[in-house]
């Protein structure tokens, strides 16, 4: 575990389906998770996409369905492979970094959540959780030891970043949010930082990197995801989707 990693770790520590695949119990990517939220896009460029969310009772059971699927936006400038659960993508289309206003595409966990309210009033959330108070940051520095990490500035004698988001700062999008863990192990500076799912601007205005989408379904996606499902991330155009849907054991969109 790097040290970026570790931060984060004990910073959450301290404060706190419709024709469906079936999974291969060998598959190195998806075997634990039982909890999946796919992300599509028309291509590599388009920063409106559609969100659905599946799940299955094991890694050997059928993908189902919840629900139906919904409006989402990604960066707003599309996508870009990022530093997930999947391989190293050797494939065509562009790769993310840092600053480049692109959402990253792969598979990822989603390890955590945070929000505006005291963590009292999120008792009905199950993934760990941290409020957002006025020295939380996460360090978007490519030199800090502490680059892509969610740290508590109060904790630190002497910092080492100069430039971070002050993530209470940024409002009634950040009430409610899912750490995305992109870039995490192995962490590459300046590969992308502060990657998250949250509530968007509006149903047409791209995000710095993240993936957005209105209120109210920010809401149901926590109260129904479950880390002893070890929720993922699927993110792609998709057309990529579909090329890489056997070879990653994913749902029939």
């Amino acid at each position: 575990m790097n040290r970026g990693t570790r931060s984060l770790c004990l910073l959450l520590l301290s404060l706190a389906t419709a024709g469906g695949a079936r999974a291969q119990s060998n598959d190195p990517v998806l075997s634990e998770c039982n909890q999946l939220i796919v992300v599509v896009t028309k291509d590599w460029n388009a920063v409106p996409g559609k969100m659905i969310l599946y799940q299955r009772n094991d890694k050997d059971g059928a993908w189902g369905k919840i629900g139906k699927s919904f409006p989402v936006v990604v960066g707003r400038n599309g996508l870009g492979w990022g530093r997930g659960l999947n391989p190293p993508a050797n494939r065509p289309g562009p790769v993310k970094h840092e600053g480049d206003g692109k959402s990253p595409a792969g598979i990822f966990r989603l390890s955590s959540a945070f929000g505006l309210a005291e963590p009292a009033r999120m008792n009905s959330l199950r993934l760990p959780y941290v409020q957002l108070t006025a020295t939380i940051e996460c360090v978007d520095d490519v030199k800090s030891t502490n680059y892509n990490s969610i740290v508590d500035r109060g904790k630190f004698t002497a910092p080492d970043w100069n430039s971070s988001e002050k993530m209470r700062d940024v409002g009634a999008q950040y009430r409610l949010g899912v750490v995305v863990d992109h870039n995490i192990s192995p962490r590459e500076n300046g590969g992308g930082s502060c990657i998250f799912l949250h509530i968007w601007k509006d149903a047409r205005t791209g995000t710095s990197g993240c993936t957005a989408m209105s209120p109210e379904k920010i809401e149901s996606l926590l109260s129904w995801l479950d880390p002893s499902a070890h929720p993922a991330l699927v993110q792609l155009p998709e057309s990529e989707y579909k090329k890489l849907q056997t070879a990653w054991s994913l749902p029939s969109l």
